[in-house]
Formats: C-alpha cells, sequence, structure tokens
C-alpha cells in the first residue's frame, strides 16, 4: 500500500524529442510532449444560392461538428477554427459541407468539399499563420454548384496561438454554454486590500429613552456580506468613545459601500441611533505606518415611508472615524506555509522578480471513475493551477480516464520560499450529468519552488490523493514536469535573509482572530470572484484549492502533529540517552575520550563554538549524497490517513455547527475530546507548577525552604567568589559523569528540595 502513494520519477519526450534530465536552455513548450493536431478555419462564403441560413458542418471520419448558422445571407462569416487530434484520425478524406439550416435533411446541402489528409501542410510556430483560400463547392456526385467557400486548413501542434479558441471535434457531445467550459482559459485573482476603519467617537447622539441610565452604545460596520462590530462604548453617554479598530478584506474595483450603524443595545433589542454610507473610492491609500486623517461624518436616520420606500433624514449626531486602505499588508487568502505569494498589496512596494516558473501539465493516468451514465463509469477531467495572483485552468479532456492536456504555463516568481498548488477536478456541468452539481475533486499536489535546484527539470508522476469520510483513497496519477529559474543566484539568495511578510505585519501585527476573519473574508471574494467569469472557475473548486477549512478540528490532523513534534524532539532524547550511557560508563572508552574532550573545551573555551560549527558542516556536507532528488509531495503516512478511524473522518468533514443528528455520536465524540483536553490539562498543570515552584524559591511562602534556598546562594557565592571558573566546571561535569558506583537511583537533593516547595494548586478548586 505504501508503495502506492509514492512518488514515481518519469522520463518522457519533452518538447518533441527531448528526454527529460538533458538540462538545456528553454523554449516554448519545451516542458511537453508533442501532440499533433488538424486544424480548420471556417472563414466565409461567398455567393450562396438563394437567401439560406447557411453553416458549414465538419466530418471526419464520423466526428462531426458545425459552425453557428447565419439567418438570411448569401455571403456569411464564421471566422471559426476547428481541431481534432492526429491520434484521432481514422479517415482518408476530410469532408467540408456548407449546408441550409432553413431547408433541413438531407436537402440541406448547398454544397460540399472533400480534401485528400495526406496533402494537408504542416505550420510550425513562429510562422506566420496560413492565408485561408477560396474553394469552389461540389455537389455530392462532385459536379460545380454556386458559392465559395474561404478556409485554410494545416497541421499542428498544442503551440498554434489558434488551439485555445479552437472547437475540438473530439467534444461533439458539448454544445452551447457548455463548449466554452471545457477549453482552458487562465484567470487573475481579484486585486484584495485591508480596510481598516477606526471608530474613534460619536457625538450628540439621540436617544429616545433620554432617562436610561448608562446607555449601551455599539456600532455596526458593515461592507458587503461581512459585519463586524465594535465593543459597548465605556463611557455610557450620548458622546460615546470607543477608539478602536475593525478591519474588512475588500476587493478592487470597490462596488460596495462601508455602512456604519450606531445603535442602542436594549436587552435582546437593538435601537438604530443613525447611520452613514462612505463609498470607498475617495478612501486614502496609505503605505506605511503613518496614521491617515481622521474626518466626522453626520448621521441619518432611516425610516419607512407609506409607499414602502425607506426616508432618510438629517440628525445632529456625528461619528469620528478614521478610515483608510492599508497597503503595506499582504493579504491571506491562503495559509500561510501554503502561500504563493507573499508580497504587499500595494504595487510600489513590489521588488522585481527574481525567476520563472514553468509547469507542464503532460498527463493522467487511472484515474477513477466521477460519475456514471447508462450504467457506465467515466471522467471528464481537468486540472487547475494557482501560483500568485494567476489561476490557469486546462481544457477538459472528455470522457477519458488517462487524459493527455500537454499543456505548459508560465509565471514569475518573486519569492522562492513559495508553493504552486495544482488540482485536478471532474467536470460535473457537461453532457447533461449532474446538471448543477459540484465539480468533484480527484486530488491535489503541491510544490514548495525552494525544494527544487535552479534549472532542473523535474519530470514526476504524482499520486492524487482524496481523503473522505470513507478513508483515504487513490484516485489516479498526474505527471507534472517543473522548472524553477532564475537569473541572479545573488538574488534569491539575499531573499532568505528578508522577512517573509511585509514590514507592516511586523510594526502592527494582527491578531490570530483578526486573520482568521480576515482570510475567510479574502477567500469568499475571491471563489465569488472566479466564479463570475466564463467559462466560471468554480466556487467548490477555489475552495478546494485555497485549503478553505483545513483549520478546523481534525483528530488525525492533531495525532499527525503531534508525531511531527515527537520526532522533533526525539533528537534530544537521543542526545540525552547518549549522555546517559556517557554518564553510566556503558563503553569505558568512550567516556574516557568525553572527559578528555570535556577538559579540552574548558581550558580552551575558544574552540567551543568553532568546533559545534564544523560538526555541523560536516554533517550537512555527509548528507549532501543522500540529499533528496525529488520534490516532496502528499504523504499519506504522515498525515496519519491511512490509520484514522471512520468516526474520527467523519467527524472531520462535519460542519461548523455540526449537522450530526444522532446524540450518541455527539457524546462519543464529546467524551473523545474531553479525554484529549484532560491529558493536555494535566501537562499544563504540571508545567505550571514547576513554574511557581520556582518562583516560590524566593517568595516565603514556604519559610524553611526559602531560608534554606537563602543560606545556599549565600555559600555559593562566596566558593564561586574563591574558586576558579575552570574548576568549577570541570568539577560539575565530572560529577554529572561519575561512575555509577558512585550514583544513587534515589533523586538528587535539589530534585527532592524542589518537589517539596509549594504551588498555587492548594488554591485550585
Amino acid at each position: 500500500m505504501e508503495e502506492e502513494f509514492n512518488l514515481r520519477e518519469t522520463r518522457p519526450s519533452l518538447g518533441g524529442g527531448r528526454v527529460a534530465g538533458n538540462d538545456r536552455v528553454g523554449t516554448a513548450f519545451d516542458l511537453v510532449e508533442q501532440m499533433d493536431y488538424l486544424y480548420v478555419r471556417i472563414v466565409k462564403s461567398k455567393e450562396l444560392p438563394g437567401n439560406p441560413d447557411p453553416y458549414v458542418e465538419l466530418n471526419l471520419g464520423g466526428l462531426k461538428s458545425s459552425t453557428r448558422y447565419i439567418q438570411r445571407t448569401s455571403n456569411p462569416e464564421w471566422n471559426q477554427v476547428f481541431s481534432i487530434s492526429k491520434d484521432q484520425i481514422n479517415a482518408p478524406h476530410i469532408e467540408i459541407s456548407v449546408k441550409d439550416k432553413s431547408r433541413g435533411g438531407g436537402d440541406g446541402l448547398i454544397g460540399m468539399i472533400l480534401l485528400d489528409g495526406v496533402d494537408v501542410p504542416r505550420r510550425v510556430p513562429p510562422d506566420s499563420p496560413l492565408a485561408p483560400e477560396w474553394y469552389r463547392l461540389e455537389n455530392q456526385r462532385g459536379e460545380r454548384v454556386p458559392g465559395e467557400l474561404m478556409f485554410a486548413i494545416w497541421m499542428g501542434t498544442q503551440a498554434d496561438e489558434a488551439f485555445p479558441e479552437a472547437w475540438h471535434l473530439d467534444a461533439v457531445s458539448v454544445n452551447g454554454e457548455g463548449v466554452n467550459g471545457i477549453r482552458s482559459k487562465v484567470y487573475l485573482s481579484p486585486h484584495l486590500w485591508y480596510l481598516r476603519v477606526n471608530v474613534i467617537e460619536a457625538q450628540e447622539l439621540q436617544i429616545a429613552d433620554k432617562n436610561r441610565q448608562q446607555p449601551e452604545i455599539l456600532v455596526r460596520v458593515s461592507h458587503g456580506e461581512s459585519v463586524l462590530r465594535t465593543k459597548i462604548s465605556q463611557s455610557r453617554n450620548v458622546n460615546s468613545l470607543w477608539n478602536e479598530d475593525l478591519m474588512f478584506t475588500v476587493s478592487d474595483p470597490f462596488e460596495d459601500q462601508l455602512v456604519l450603524c450606531v445603535e442602542e443595545r436594549i436587552g435582546n433589542k437593538k435601537d438604530e441611533l443613525g447611520q452613514c454610507v462612505i463609498p470607498l473610492n475617495g478612501v486614502e491609500k496609505r503605505i506605511d505606518f503613518k496614521p491617515p486623517g481622521s474626518r466626522w461624518y453626520n448621521l441619518e436616520k432611516h425610516n419607512a415611508g407609506g409607499n414602502g420606500q425607506r426616508n432618510a433624514s438629517r440628525l445632529n449626531s456625528r461619528l469620528h472615524l478614521r478610515i483608510c486602505f492599508d497597503g503595506g499588508y499582504h493579504v491571506l487568502d491562503e495559509l500561510t506555509h501554503y502561500s504563493s505569494d507573499l508580497r504587499a498589496t500595494a504595487r510600489q512596494l513590489w521588488k522585481p522578480a527574481v525567476g520563472v516558473l514553468e509547469l507542464g501539465i503532460l498527463n493522467a493516468q487511472n484515474l477513477a471513475a466521477m460519475k456514471s451514465r447508462d450504467g457506465r463509469g467515466f471522467t471528464d477531467a481537468y486540472c487547475v493551477a494557482k501560483y500568485g495572483q494567476k489561476w490557469i485552468r486546462t481544457r477538459t479532456i472528455l470522457n477519458s480516464f488517462n487524459p493527455k492536456w500537454n499543456e505548459q504555463y508560465t509565471w514569475e516568481v518573486y519569492d522562492p520560499c513559495t508553493v504552486i498548488t495544482v488540482g485536478v477536478f471532474d467536470n460535473c456541468h457537461l453532457q447533461g450529468v449532474n446538471a448543477g452539481g459540484k465539480d468533484s475533486r480527484i486530488g491535489k499536489v503541491r510544490i514548495r519552488l525552494s525544494t527544487l535546484e535552479t534549472g532542473r527539470v523535474y519530470t514526476h508522476s504524482y499520486p492524487l490523493i482524496v481523503l473522505s469520510p470513507s478513508g483515504v483513497k487513490k484516485m489516479g496519477e498526474i505527471q507534472l514536469a517543473v522548472r524553477f529559474s532564475c537569473a541572479s543566484l545573488f538574488n534569491v539568495l539575499q531573499l532568505y535573509t528578508q522577512p517573509l511578510l511585509p514590514s507592516l505585519h511586523y510594526l502592527q501585527p494582527l491578531s490570530c482572530q483578526q486573520v482568521e476573519v480576515l482570510r475567510y473574508q479574502a477567500t469568499r471574494i475571491v471563489s465569488t470572484r472566479l466564479s463570475r467569469a466564463e467559462p466560471p472557475l468554480r466556487k467548490e473548486v477555489v475552495e478546494y484549492m485555497l485549503d478553505v477549512g483545513s483549520n478546523m478540528w481534525s483528530m488525525r490532523r492533531s495525532r499527525a502533529n503531534h508525531f511531527r513534534m515527537a520526532g522533533i524532539l526525539s533528537v534530544v532524547a537521543k542526545i540525552l540517552k547518549w549522555f546517559d550511557q556517557i554518564s553510566s560508563w556503558k563503553s569505558p572508552l568512550m567516556t574516557v575520550v568525553v572527559h578528555i574532550v570535556f577538559l579540552v573545551f574548558v581550558c580552551f573555551p575558544w574552540l567551543i563554538l568553532s568546533t559545534v560549527f564544523l560538526y555541523l558542516f560536516l554533517i550537512g556536507a555527509w548528507n549532501y549524497r543522500g540529499r533528496p532528488r525529488n520534490p516532496p509531495h502528499m504523504d499519506v503516512k504522515l498525515s496519519k490517513a491511512d490509520m484514522a478511524l471512520s468516526d474520527e473522518l467523519d467527524e472531520e468533514f462535519d460542519t461548523f455547527p455540526t449537522s450530526v443528528k444522532q446524540m450518541e455520536v455527539l457524546k462519543s465524540r464529546y467524551d473523545r475530546l474531553r479525554s484529549l483536553a484532560s491529558r493536555v490539562q494535566t501537562v499544563l498543570g504540571d508545567m505550571a507548577t514547576q513554574g511557581e515552584r520556582f518562583y516560590n524559591l524566593l517568595s516565603w511562602r514556604d519559610p524553611r525552604a526559602t531560608a534554606l534556598f537563602l543560606i545556599f546562594c549565600l555559600v555559593a557565592t562566596v566558593v564561586l567568589y574563591i574558586s576558579p571558573l575552570r574548576v568549577v566546571v570541570i568539577v560539575m561535569g565530572f560529577y554529572s559523569m561519575r561512575h555509577p558506583r558512585f550514583r544513587d537511583r534515589l533523586p538528587s537533593c535539589p530534585m527532592n528540595f524542589l518537589r517539596r516547595l509549594p504551588a498555587r494548586t492548594d488554591g485550585l478548586l
């Protein structure tokens, strides 16, 4: 099972014959395998008989496709491109027919052209596009009929500029709006900003009940679907004071307005004292720590009119605000450790790119059937890759478990310590299946650029792994070719000394709660904006790529993090175990050597740091031979996905708030969480107890213990003053490594003394 989820290195024939691993200067489409296509560009027709509704139909070995029809014209223009993979051509002739939609049936034929597939010319970019030519129409008997058709036909590759907009003949089952949904597209994330609203104070608020003592007044601020509230004013009068910052994530252009409403809380009800609406187009954009200017805004009262409209009346009340866009932050729409872009929002703070990332999406193998029709499973797969603000979507390969895309894309790199994410999905909005449903996820791959060697082409087959309530499952494999190149290695290395995030994150840091709320708002804006594109990049796809909901509670993730921490601490445990072996004289020769080295370090202390750094250098140099040759991938064993129980997975995929109806299930999960929390609570209590005991050494909570400790401190002061430091260190070192014959299995005196000290546990209920 472990081999099933492993990464496999492959050696595809890239760039029309170049084998992966033969690193040379890259050219366009040199990270994918060359695919030959037959292209037909239908331009226009002239002098058609009558006043028909003409359209053009292509027929190639049973594969048919047609242009749109144009009403009532003898000189139509289409300018449409059709393509078909050379591997799917199984007929020697290409039939191009001009038909009249108004007549229909076999009588709809106006004329046709029959071409020999062997005589098709070949075009290789960057050659100029092939010029279309006029061809005379003939009937089925080969006789000349009125009308001519202008078109161009050629053999090319996926590098042809006509490829992205071409209608593929193997997708004839898709029509209407679905045609756009199968083409490759490039998307850009909206330009996100952090909007800071500093609610300072309000004056002359008009409270309905003026006799009410200490009214509870707050401000509700809303932008689009995001709503935040200030705390209740501490001044408790008509001149309320808050001085509180509220932050929103907004996107440019700023379509929604900022609405502030002053409310008085009366029990469970709220009474509106006034509101103001602020357009964001004129708000100041700052890029540094300098505070923006403040401004007073007049409040209005909105009441329902007799005709159902809301009437606004101006009040004497005012609201004091300080509003600005914080361009010095990076808007986090991804988890920080999976971020693909770390630049500040303001373009003035952007630095030049340090490199280029090239990704070749070659193919997928053995994909699982994601849907069925007529009792037969099939998959319409496409890929989505996200790096920085640029999203790409490959074309959808219909009805194939082994789709071949061979599409190549490029991104500018501003920081090598970033991650590119590639996801594979099943298009569920084609062929009349699962209409209105969600695109199913097949798997995801993350590649960190800092793990790639500069200039090397990595070609690997990555396992596509999906975790569901039923368990972990391999959905297939995807073959990728990746290359990270840079013009200046010095510029890349210099970035390792720079802060990971823009400086404003450190000068005016956001709280963890603010980061979570702002990230939720950012992912919602990005998913909404991209779902409105054509073709849409749907919400479920964007959320899966951005790891929305990955910070929710999961027993499996907690177990995985526990073992990760145990792996880190195992190094300390090995050092302690080694020292225990030295102290117990299990190897007398090694213990004697350690004693000698210890004496050398005490006598010549300037050798300590140089020896430590030399030792680290030798370890790193030795590990160079066994360095990782492949990029990291999704590790089922590290994620503890293979050990997760079904109930734990059900809890992980449960909604928040929970949607579980069975009380017994909720009780078992609650009891399990209480059991885990009790162990964490015990550990935290023990740590607090030890800290309080150290504090009580000098607090006189136990007067006898404090007196003994002070006497010890006085004696130690005299002894250390008259004794050379080297002698003291040697005595302490030799004492700690003394022979077991001179040891006692009972705890030491300092440990016994510390354990007897009081702690604040005596005061706990």
